[in-house]
């Protein structure tokens, strides 16, 4: 029989709380953010704090900024990439140079606040490895990003083997034995909460309402959206693949249903129509049905391909700030 963790224990006798945050031209929020998250680790009590801010290959001064800080605060690390690799790798990034008991994820716009760690530190303590936070509320977001935000995370727990919580970002908190073992995952197509969600352990839930951008813009357009949509939903499911069997069968089934048809006619009535438009419909639809089970099989392909190459999954350029834990409590004078 298996029995719940008691409530968790401190770690070590200096335990370490790890905050990975990706960046990308967030030069407009980079100060702001770091001074919500120095007055953060000021108020934590018991733990010492590390923040990775990971920049994937900023092309405004994001970067120099965070050296600025680092070569200031010994507790903060830059990790640098040599071009733009993408959000989830750049917290692939984080989580592997983070040597925290705890490692929280969050984004550098200030859209999940810094604050709600206390509540997922004092859930950690209580015996979960995972706490993730949901949005009760989006400001600030237009209605049509709500509604695909909304349908996205609905349809995807509909094809997903594995349960994954509505409305839910990256912002999280997760335990030293989850960060291993997400760290022997190394799929190229990369869906972390997926995968968070995939790992399992203790999780629950930290409800928060969601602010506006500080400053900037979203680093998330439509056409990143769609592709991040189509990662989650291909590397956690196999029924598209299964979609487009049963779309081949409805094909099949109504041309069989004209076949019939046509024969009926032609040997029990007198009707008989050459029908070129008929046919044309016909052609077009089992064509389109080709076409989209193919290319259903093709983004599947496409994944292979790119597992099976075995290229790192981000190229380092620099990597300031690493330090034994026992120096990342205090700042510099």
């Amino acid at each position: 029989m298996t029995l719940n963790p008691p409530v968790r224990a401190i770690q070590s006798l200096n335990p370490l709380l790890s905050i990975v945050i990706p960046c990308y031209n967030e030069e407009e929020v980079i100060a702001e953010t770091m001074r919500r998250l120095l007055s953060f680790c000021d108020g934590v009590q018991d733990m010492a704090v590390e923040l990775i801010f990971v920049d994937d290959g900023s092309r405004d001064r994001t970067r120099d900024m965070l050296r600025a800080h680092a070569a200031a605060d010994r507790r903060i690390q830059v990790v640098g990439f040599a071009r733009n690799f993408g959000h989830q790798i750049a917290v692939t990034a984080g989580i592997d140079v983070a040597r925290g008991d705890a490692v929280v994820l969050i984004d550098a716009d200030l859209q999940d606040p810094p604050e709600l760690v206390h509540q997922m530190i004092a859930k950690w303590r209580e015996g979960y490895d995972v706490v993730y936070g949901t949005r009760t509320e989006r400001p600030g977001e237009s209605a049509f990003k709500l509604a695909t935000a909304r349908g996205f995370y609905r349809l995807l727990n509909r094809l997903s083997d594995v349960p994954i919580p509505l409305d839910t970002g990256d912002f999280r908190l997760m335990s030293r034995p989850v960060v291993d073992t997400l760290k022997a995952m190394p799929e190229r197509d990369r869906f972390v909460r997926g995968m968070v969600s995939w790992v399992g352990f203790r999780q629950t839930a930290v409800p928060y309402r969601r602010a506006e951008r500080f400053a900037g813009t979203s680093k998330y357009p439509l056409r990143k959206m769609l592709r991040f949509a189509t990662d989650g939903i291909l590397s956690f499911s196999i029924k598209p693949l299964q979609m487009s069997i049963t779309l081949g069968l409805l094909a099949a089934a109504l041309s069989m249903s004209g076949i019939a048809y046509a024969l009926f006619l032609r040997v029990f009535t007198s009707i008989w129509v050459e029908g070129w438009t008929a046919l044309m419909i016909a052609v077009l639809f089992i064509g389109g049905v080709q076409l989209i089970c193919v290319g259903i099989l093709g983004e599947y392909v496409g994944r292979i391909y790119n597992e099976v190459k075995r290229r790192p999954l981000y190229v380092l350029q620099e990597h300031i700030g690493a330090l034994p834990h026992e120096t990342v409590k205090a700042p510099r004078a």
